[in-house]
């Protein structure tokens, strides 16, 4: 016959096992197989054990029977607690997968372009210029007709220029008295003309800000970008000092040794007028430093006395000098980036190369 002591010393051992296995479980299917391996009723071992309990005498089988029974409920209870605990877990999501690498924090830095920018800005309020800033939405007046460009100008033209609605439908009423048409800005300089009319002589402001233009997108034109104008309005200002202020701001931004260069050209908004190129020192994959080819970092000019007068200053008495630059190209060749759409695109492994 079964010995007693050796059938309950039994049941302690595989109530022991049975509910280490129902904490190892991890989820619905492992905690049935448990139920199954232990409490089923044709294989569990605790059905096999029970089933000896006929090979026992009679006085004996009650002491067996009954801790069979506590061994059942115990095991039966640690699935119920086991099964509620993996339910909650599930509706939580996956768990945490502590085996993976950490993930550092995304580090903020300030855009390539934006950094050129201020970098502008601050070289010339060293050079006694103050920040400025006008509306993006302007008027043909501020736009074209007081910087001295006609509206039969091309780049007045709807090829080129954004007009927005009129209250007449469409922009045809631009050229007719229905009254003033708005457009987009297609340069910073109207900036120049509402700082002349709100404030007199000596004037020395740069302005950036988006400008709008019906450009393609490609990798040196897009149809929004930033622009950095500046200004300069006093007695006795000559072509002198507009050679030296920009000369002065190129080997600030772009290092000693840079030369400048001014080449002759038109706009209608200033005369004489010239393109400034630069030749920069740079460095070679071997370390040895050559000068780069000349490169246009902007336009610029003497204001002409028109623009002076649309603004009711006298231009015999006052004269003064102006530029235009691109900081989103000034930034291509700063940090030597092939196409002006990447500035665009807010791919952090682009960004991410160029921190402060």
């Amino acid at each position: 016959m079964t010995d007693t002591i050796s059938l309950v010393d039994e049941l302690k051992r595989l109530e022991s096992e049975a509910l280490n296995a129902v904490a190892a479980a991890d989820g619905p299917v492992a905690l049935e197989a448990v139920r199954v391996g232990y409490l089923g009723r044709q294989d569990g071992k605790l059905s096999r054990v029970l089933r000896q309990l006929g090979t026992l005498a009679p006085e004996a089988r009650p002491a067996v029977g009954a801790e069979a029974n506590r061994v059942k409920q115990v095991v039966g209870a640690a699935l119920e607690r086991r099964g509620s605990e993996v339910a909650a877990g599930a509706s939580r999501g996956p768990a945490v997968d502590l085996t993976l690498p950490g993930r550092r924090p995304w580090i903020g830095a300030r855009h390539p372009v934006t950094r050129v920018v201020d970098e502008i800005c601050g070289i010339f309020h060293e050079l006694g210029f103050t920040r400025v800033r006008g509306p993006e939405v302007e008027t043909e007046w501020y736009n074209f007709v007081a910087l001295n460009t006609p509206l039969d100008h091309p780049a007045a033209d709807e090829q080129d220029t954004l007009y927005l609605e009129s209250d007449a439908g469409d922009s045809s009423a631009r050229h007719g008295a229905h009254g003033v048409q708005l457009l987009l800005r297609s340069h910073t300089s109207p900036v120049q003309i509402r700082t002349m009319e709100r404030h007199g002589p000596p004037i020395r402001v740069v302005a950036p800000g988006w400008v709008y233009r019906r450009d393609t997108y490609d990798p040196t034109h897009t149809p929004v970008f930033l622009q950095v104008e500046g200004l300069a309005v006093d007695e006795g200002i000559t072509f002198v000092d507009f050679k030296a202020t920009l000369g002065e701001f190129a080997r600030r931004f772009f290092g000693e040794g840079t030369k400048v260069r001014f080449r002759p050209s038109f706009f209608p908004f200033t005369e004489p007028s010239a393109e400034v190129d630069v030749k920069r020192m740079v460095t070679r994959p071997d370390g040895v430093r050559v000068e780069s080819d000349w490169l246009e970092i902007m336009g610029a000019g003497m204001v002409d006395p028109a623009v002076l007068s649309n603004v009711g200053y006298d231009p015999e008495r006052y004269t003064g000098w102006a530029f235009g630059m691109g900081p989103g190209r000034i930034a291509m060749l700063r940090y030597e980036v092939p196409d002006l759409r990447m500035f665009f695109e807010s791919d952090m492994r682009f960004l991410s190369q160029i921190v402060d």
